[in-house]
């Protein structure tokens, strides 16, 4: 059986405006414990992710002022996205490639759900041997090599 995202995806969301202030959107982000938003625009359409990594790069880093900057300023984008009917090598893949954890899952434009690298992992042991088999044939990113040095070694 080959799974596909919308196996794995989880699909309440949390999502935070373009023009809301960093403050606010790190006020979200520990309200609900998670290490990321995606951003959308006036329409709900989605248009960014705010991770923790860009709030060190962007604004700690930078000695930005959270309350004074806004979350368009800081967010990753364009951002990459993938449909619910994607399988999930696919999307291991796509995260090597673009050396990402995490992939907001649009259909229609609309998004519909989020799933992370950890969660491939967590649910499917075909996945394992395929970052398993990706990782001793191209060299994995950091921020990847972590999780599959702890969930795949």
């Amino acid at each position: 059986m080959v799974l596909k995202i919308e196996n794995v995806m989880i699909s309440d969301v949390i999502t935070v405006e373009a023009g809301a202030t960093v403050r606010q959107a790190v006020d979200i982000m520990n309200e609900h414990e998670i290490g990321c938003l995606i951003v959308v625009d006036d329409k709900e359409k989605p248009v960014g992710i705010l991770t923790e990594r860009d709030l060190l790069r962007r604004v700690l880093a930078k000695r930005k002022d959270p309350v004074r900057i806004k979350v368009s300023q800081v967010m990753s984008k364009p951002l990459v996205t993938v449909t619910p009917h994607m399988d999930l090598e696919a999307a291991a893949r796509l995260m090597f490639k673009k050396k990402i954890k995490k992939l907001p899952v649009v259909e229609d434009g609309q998004l519909v759900g989020l799933v992370t690298l950890t969660d491939m992992v967590r649910v499917q042991p075909h996945i394992i041997k395929i970052l398993k088999k990706l990782s001793q044939t191209e060299l994995a990113p950091k921020r990847i090599k972590k999780i599959v040095d702890y969930y795949v070694v």
